[in-house]
């Protein structure tokens, strides 16, 4: 996977998708700053995220941004998305190969090494690391740290994604620790004091 330093957000979706949020998404991948967008929706029916994956990937399309589904592998085939995230309680990722192809697939690893370990014998294309904070958009089980990244860095090149609370006052501390991609989705969709543009504007 070819990594651009300056495209290092990997964004993840608001948890309900409303009329404002295409104009939205459009003025922020216009930035030129997000690598990954990721379609996680706990709550929509299956025919409700197919309709609304169709018009976040003609978008992304548009800028250069790969397509990823959170869980749902049927999903991701059935829009064809450039890949799929799995958490440690979804599909296998060898099932997951077999029905995506030579797809982008990425791993929850929370704070493991091991578990980090397991999803490079299994050739995942990245490995996702987290929380490091506490997160505006779910419950923190498993908190990572700073260490954890070096570790990791030592046993692989393939991407890393730090996942939870990032913000503007920590990411630089993840990208500084050898973090390749930030995942964010709270501080752009629930800033209360910024609009999404301008919250991403202000990750350098």
């Amino acid at each position: 996977m070819k990594l651009d330093k300056k495209r290092f957000i990997y964004l993840i979706s608001p948890t309900k998708i409303d009329r404002f949020f295409y104009s939205d998404l459009i003025s922020i991948f216009k930035q030129k700053k997000v690598s990954f967008f990721q379609l996680r929706l706990k709550r929509e029916s299956f025919d409700k995220k197919l309709i609304i994956g169709k018009k976040i990937k003609k978008i992304c399309k548009r800028f250069n941004v790969k397509f990823l589904v959170n869980d749902d592998v049927y999903l991701a085939k059935k829009l064809n998305s450039d890949g799929c995230h799995l958490g440690q309680k979804d599909l296998n990722i060898l099932k997951a190969r077999k029905l995506i192809g030579d797809k982008i697939i990425g791993i929850t690893c929370h704070n493991s090494i091991k578990l980090a370990k397991v999803a490079l014998k299994n050739k995942a294309d990245y490995i996702a690391f987290g929380a490091f904070n506490t997160s505006k958009t779910k419950k923190v089980k498993f908190r990572a740290s700073l260490d954890l990244i070096k570790k990791a860095r030592k046993i692989t090149n393939i991407p890393i994604v730090a996942i939870g609370g990032v913000n503007l006052k920590n990411y630089k501390n993840l990208l500084l620790n050898k973090a390749n991609f930030l995942a964010i989705s709270g501080y752009i969709w629930k800033n209360k004091k910024l609009k999404p543009k301008d919250a991403i504007k202000k990750l350098i």
